[in-house]
């Protein structure tokens, strides 16, 4: 065990700081181990255009989730159902695959409760010739702690920011600290890396990116995010205006959200964005609500080749 890995036998990484021993097998909220689980490594190419382009970002899935948010698009893997171990050394190979195979760069998903042994890896696959931008895509509900421990390894914050109003945090995730907590996140996620920064393809080298996803009959709560966002940060960041809500059958309890995202609902958050100023955005055309943009967490990338 590194010394980085130690972190796991008293586990405060996120912010349900559970204290359990992982390393001897006891689970927490993200109902993960010490070693990682992965379902899927590959070149993905549905996020935001300066992540994906045309390359495709090499993005690893781990599985576990300390969140819990009962209208998860990722369910399958965020509680734990797929996913394969990977030790240290095989995360810093799926890292140099990825890049291999011509990643952007280097997108690790849902990756708070490992970050030890991600880090450790990512030693490991530098001194190896390792060089990708790194992006961390997370829920937002994060410690600042164990975000300080990523400076000088995260290049690109991805975060998202769920709500403002602690009632609807309680309810669809059970964390009615989430909007205080993702507050300070993207703070300190913006101190690290405090102005985006493109190369000459277009594609995002440093910075923040944070994304919203619209809930059906939620849109005041969004426009506060927008708020928020906007009046703290500025022209800082970039912000992600989701329609892709897709309403699973595990939401079938929760009528007031067992629907999709109607485009009377996005017009009217875009269009109030639009109306304070906000102009580094990005917005969402098609059918986006759509399962068939849930990603195949077969272990893709996972195993050795």
């Amino acid at each position: 065990m590194t010394g980085r890995e130690k972190a796991y036998q008293s586990c405060h990484l996120c912010p349900r700081s559970c204290g359990v021993d992982r390393a001897r097998g006891e689970r927490g909220r993200c109902g993960e181990g010490s070693t990682p689980r992965a379902a899927l490594a590959t070149l993905h190419m549905w996020e935001e255009p300066c992540i994906s382009g045309e390359k495709g970002s090499g993005a690893v899935f781990f599985s576990g989730c300390p969140v819990g948010c009962i209208f998860c698009q990722n369910r399958e893997i965020a509680a734990g159902r797929s996913g394969r171990e990977v030790d240290r050394q095989r995360l810093s190979e799926i890292f140099l695959e990825l890049q291999g195979k011509g990643a952007a760069n280097l997108n690790l998903v849902t990756a708070v409760h490992f970050v030890p042994t991600i880090l450790d890896a990512l030693d490991d696959a530098k001194r190896q010739g390792f060089s990708l931008p790194v992006v961390y895509n997370s829920s937002g509900y994060e410690t600042v702690d164990t975000l300080k421990s990523l400076e000088g390894y995260v290049d690109i914050y991805l975060p998202d920011f769920k709500y403002m109003d602690p009632a609807l945090a309680e309810r669809y995730s059970h964390a009615p600290d989430y909007p205080e907590t993702a507050q300070k996140a993207v703070e300190e996620m913006v101190r690290q890396q405090p102005r985006a920064d493109f190369d000459g393809e277009g594609y995002l080298r440093a910075g923040v990116i944070v994304r919203h996803l619209i809930l059906p009959g939620h849109t005041r709560d969004s426009m506060a995010v927008l708020d928020y966002l906007k009046g703290t940060f500025g022209d800082q960041i970039y912000v992600s205006i989701m329609n892709q809500y897709t309403p699973l059958r595990h939401v079938a309890p929760y009528p007031e959200i067992n629907r999709k995202v109607t485009r009377r609902e996005y017009e009217k958050v875009l269009d109030y964005a639009i109306g304070i100023g906000m102009e580094q955005a990005f917005i969402q055309e098609g059918q986006t609500a759509e399962e068939s943009f849930i990603p195949m967490f077969d272990c893709e990338g996972i195993s050795r080749e």
